[in-house]
Order: C-alpha cells, then structure tokens, then sequence
C-alpha cells in the first residue's frame, strides 16, 4: 500500500532525512519509506557513485565503498571537497522542491527543514551486517568499515566542521536498530512519520530536535 502524505499536510511540503553509519539499513529504510508515502527518494551514496563512475571507477550496486575502488575514490574526495560540495548543493535543491526522502551523511546537518531521523547500531551489529551482505569475514568487514569511516569523517570535518555519528544535535529521533530487522526497523520508522504527519505539527516544533532514544 502506498501512502500520499500530500493531502495529509496542507500547505507543507515534506522533507524526510534519514541517517546512519554504514550497515545501520539507511539506504534501504529510506528507499522503502519513499516508496510507501508515494515520496521521491535521492541518495547521496547514490550521487557520489555517478561521479565516481564518470570519473572512470568501475562502480558496483551494493557493497562498493569499502572495496579496494571505493576507499580510493574517498581518498580522492578529500583531495578534492568540491566533489562533495557539489553534490550536497544538488542534495539541497532537491530538498527545496519537497515531497522527498534524503538518504544522506550531510543533510541532517545542513538543511534548517525537515524531519531528521538516525539508525543507530554498534560496530559489531554493522560490521556483521556487512560481512553477511558482501560475503567477506567480520574481521575483513570491520576493517574495511572502519577505513571508509574514518576518512569519510574526515571530508566532513573539513567541509563542514561536523563530527559524523558523534553529533547527533540535529536529529529529531535518534533509533536503536541493533535488535530489529529491516520490517521492525520500517514499522517503526513508518510509526513514528504517520504521528509526526497526521498531527500537522506547526514549522516551530520539527525544529526542536528529539532529546530522547528509541
């Protein structure tokens, strides 16, 4: 069933950003809960793989960032922060347009609007998740997880002074994913939007953020 949140809200568009290290489920959640509000969905991740591709990396669907290319094209973006700054200037005009799901490291941080939610879960729950999904071992996996983090964190620190998975000020929710699968971890999320929709709150309140955990 697929949800229309347009009619539900009036005069408001919808801006949902969703967050979390690598292996928390981010890009999955947030494709699924686009797909159920009838919302457009854009990816960072997404974004960043086009230019990696145009830039002659041989790109990959699932599991890229922390193989041999992917870490080689995050060492180039942090010679080169315009390629992320271009692509979260495309990120906030898409945002601007509204009706949309962002699944994205920056946009938390950088857009005033917009319902912001994090997955949290431990290194050894993503790293497992990793190790599952790529058919590597966990030690493999939490290596490679933790090599793509750390210079990730880096690019934004020095974009945007931010400390990725550290500051958690912008979000409304903060929500533990360590113990649920993808459909508990969608149900909750799907929960938590429909109260936050069918209540209308006013512009005021999404911009207090959550001061709790779920």
């Amino acid at each position: 069933m697929v949800v229309t949140v347009n009619s539900k809200i009036k005069g408001r568009k919808i801006i949902i950003c969703i967050s979390g290290l690598a292996g928390s489920g981010k890009s999955t959640l947030a494709r699924r809960i686009a797909r159920h509000y009838g919302l457009k969905f854009y990816s960072g991740g997404d974004a960043l793989k086009a230019v990696a591709s145009e830039m002659g990396y041989s790109v990959s669907e699932r599991g890229w960032w922390e193989t041999e290319d992917g870490l080689r094209f995050i060492e180039e973006r942090l010679r080169n922060l315009d390629i992320d700054k271009k692509i979260d200037e495309k990120m906030m005009e898409w945002a601007r347009e509204g009706d949309v799901v962002l699944d994205s490291w920056t946009m938390p941080w950088l857009l005033k609007e917009g319902f912001k939610i994090w997955l949290d879960a431990s290194e050894e729950v993503r790293a497992a998740r990793i190790a599952k999904r790529d058919k590597i071992s966990f030690e493999e996996a939490l290596k490679r997880m933790k090599e793509r983090e750390a210079r990730t964190k880096e690019i934004y620190r020095r974009l945007y002074g931010f400390k990725l998975g550290e500051d958690f000020r912008p979000f409304h929710v903060i929500l533990d994913v360590n113990n649920l699968n993808e459909d508990e971890a969608f149900e909750t999320l799907r929960l938590i939007i429909d109260r936050w929709i069918l209540k209308e709150k006013d512009k005021s309140s999404l911009e207090a953020p959550f001061s709790g955990q779920i």
